[in-house]
């Protein structure tokens, strides 16, 4: 490694977490006098509020537009180098644009594989606390309309493709549930039948326990029925698959999100699409600040006569453009019929032949 990459590196790097403190503190700041109101009603001293909100709020909020940072950082860093023409000393010296962008490149794999592992455990655990801290203290402040989203009713869901369950309530703190049954099909005709009167999470055992159970077993003319005051049983679903709220998907770690897609796969769930989208998007949002890092350092290259300010504007509207792209695909996919492959990865794609052209457009 030459000292003008390490130069490069440094100065990137430098930007980019100068860049994120500061953004860090504006919205801090901004979010402390939002949300005052709630933060006197929980009755939690600041300690309490920085230990349970901000330190899942702050990872968070940085993972959500890390790469609109680097874009920024890298903008801002390299239209300066640009501004002191140290650019085009450095291609007047021999160096090709090629092995000018290298720095970028490495700097980029070690911001895309930090964003990559962060979105695997670290960020789910963030908003966890940050779920977690709205549904105790900021959620129960909005007044009467507020519902008890513990408590759930009339379930019915498929637990594979000739398996149905329900129950009549369940409460998800817990874990237990009444009127249970289970409804077994193979060519329109019922094969088997279970009603508990009770059903409950048994954590030592990782099983159901069902109380006041009646089994029948129908072989076409032939019934059979057994009775049980008890039963322990092991079905594949648990009772995180019964926890339904809006914070859920972005609080599992990639590999337990995986296993609970395909549960849901196999249950034909009504809200795949939105897992399905948050999954894709943990691999697709770190492979953005690759190619925001190629746009932004070509775009910056090449000296402006409204210097930094005018490849700034110029980058935010870029940036700008590619979060509502984001944005629109996703809604589709969870709305409409769009695959949620092609939207969590299509403004990759499309901003990834933007980024192909600007480098091929760059001063040489």
């Amino acid at each position: 490694m030459k000292k003008i990459d390490k130069y490069i590196i440094s100065k990137y790097l430098s930007t980019f977490f100068f860049c994120l403190l500061l953004f860090t503190v504006i919205v801090v700041v901004v979010d402390i006098s939002e949300k005052t109101d709630d933060f006197v009603k929980s009755n939690l001293n600041a300690w309490q509020i920085f230990k349970e909100y901000y330190l899942g709020f702050i990872p968070r909020f940085d993972a959500m537009l890390f790469p609109l940072f680097v874009f920024i950082s890298v903008i801002f860093f390299t239209s300066k180098m640009a501004g002191r023409s140290e650019i085009i000393a450095i291609l007047s010296s021999g160096v090709s644009f090629r092995r000018f962008m290298l720095p970028y490149i490495v700097s980029a794999m070690f911001l895309s594989l930090l964003l990559w592992l962060g979105y695997r455990s670290l960020v789910p655990k963030a908003n966890e606390k940050f779920g977690n801290f709205n549904k105790n203290y900021v959620d129960v402040n909005k007044g009467m309309h507020n519902k008890n989203t513990s408590y759930l009713q009339n379930l019915y869901f498929r637990i594979d493709p000739v398996t149905y369950v329900g129950m009549r309530s369940y409460d998800t703190i817990s874990k237990t549930g009444n009127g249970f049954f289970i409804d077994k099909f193979q060519n329109n005709k019922m094969l088997y039948n279970l009603r508990a009167g009770s059903i409950m999470w048994d954590t030592s055992s990782k099983k159901w326990k069902l109380s006041n159970v009646l089994e029948r077993h129908i072989d076409s003319l032939k019934e059979k029925l057994v009775k049980n005051s008890n039963l322990l049983m092991k079905y594949n679903f648990r009772p995180l698959d019964l926890r339904k709220d809006e914070y859920l998907k972005d609080q599992m770690p990639t590999r337990e999100l995986d296993d609970f897609i395909r549960r849901e796969k196999m249950r034909q769930s009504e809200g795949l699409s939105d897992l399905l989208v948050e999954r894709y998007n943990r691999d697709a949002i770190p492979v953005s600040v690759f190619i925001l890092t190629i746009i932004g350092a070509s775009l910056a290259s090449r000296r402006l006569r409204g210097g930094s300010g005018a490849h700034l504007a110029l980058g935010v509207v870029i940036s700008v453009s590619y979060i509502l792209f984001s944005r629109f695909s996703v809604v589709f996919a969870i709305k409409g019929n769009f695959s949620p492959f092609l939207a969590a990865w299509t403004p990759n794609i499309l901003f990834g032949l933007l980024a192909f052209y600007i480098y091929k457009k760059a001063p040489k």
